[in-house]
């Protein structure tokens, strides 16, 4: 009986070792089966035909185009003072008068009239003021007639052409841009700056704009029509070439989307928008945040697309 027992015994324990063994394998095989499939998070840019516009900056002063500064025909006391500024005159108008008011000699006082139509810009004298012949009385500008004047430094100068097309804003008017073109410049440079005068025209012409204002002026020197543009932060650059990822997003939506690598040659670079002249084309969804870990054919999860 003893015998008999213990046989069973191991007959039921070797059983069970050999169901364990014939599960275990099974089910060892089921989980290495099962590949983890890891998604990225990633914001794409999908690609558009457009234009890019390389640009210098420059600070100029709004002035008039024909401005007079007005000179009396003698030296003296201002007696009178006709004018203020803002005000408009006409040619010939006499605008103040001068005495010479010597000791023992009377002298008529001496009218000093505008040399041209205009607007007062400037009225440095007072009734009583004390002037030459060499002495601005006043300053008269056709405002209607307005002009930007910058100064470009020596370096810049290769890239600055008459007819040259720019943008300017104003503080007055922070949100709105005034289109304007070179209509003059310097054959020669200040010596002194290092610096080429340069003058551009309002295009068109706006009464908001007034002689005194500072405008911040964008000089447009490369324009490129029907360009692709992505932001910078879209190019990888491997061995020294670069790259961007491309999203391929499969037909039916039940599978992630996959990247792929091309390659792609750069342009001009302006505010951080780089030109990309070839390797890609209008309607591409290029991954522009969230590449640093993708490998060529990395499934992705977009997140947002701009």
């Amino acid at each position: 009986m003893k015998k008999s027992m213990k046989s069973a015994v191991t007959i039921a324990s070797m059983a069970a070792v050999l169901t364990f063994m014939s599960c275990g394998p099974k089910k060892a095989a089921k989980e290495e089966s099962k590949e983890v499939e890891t998604l990225y998070a990633v914001s794409t840019y999908k690609t558009v035909a457009g234009n890019l516009d390389d640009y210098l900056e420059f600070g100029g002063d709004v002035a008039s185009v024909n401005e007079v500064m007005v000179l009396p025909d003698q030296a003296g006391k201002i007696t009178n003072v006709l004018v203020k500024v803002g005000d408009m005159v006409k040619k010939d108008q006499t605008i103040a008068y001068v005495n010479p008011l010597r000791v023992g000699v009377v002298y008529n006082d001496s009218p000093v009239k505008a040399p041209i139509s205009g607007r007062i810009t400037s009225l440095p004298v007072t009734v009583g003021s004390t002037v030459s012949q060499s002495s601005s009385v006043a300053k008269v500008a056709r405002t209607d007639d307005l002009e930007i004047r910058i100064a470009i430094a020596e370096r810049f100068i290769s890239r600055i052409s008459n007819g040259q097309k720019a943008t300017v804003t104003f503080d007055a008017y922070p949100s709105v841009e005034f289109g304007a073109k070179i209509f003059e410049v310097s054959p020669v440079l200040d010596t002194a700056t290092r610096t080429m005068g340069v003058k551009l025209r309002l295009n068109p012409p706006d009464s908001r704009v007034k002689v005194g204002m500072y405008g911040r002026v964008k000089l447009v020197t490369e324009s490129v029509k029907n360009a692709i543009v992505l932001p910078i932060s879209a190019l990888v650059t491997r061995d020294g070439k670069d790259y961007v990822f491309v999203v391929t997003t499969p037909k039916s939506g039940k599978n992630a989307a996959v990247v792929g690598l091309k390659p792609v040659i750069r342009g001009i670079l302006v505010d951080n928008q780089v030109e990309i002249t070839k390797g890609l084309e209008a309607g591409e969804e290029v991954v522009i945040k969230g590449q640093t870990l993708l490998n060529d054919g990395a499934k992705v999860n977009v997140v947002s697309t701009k």
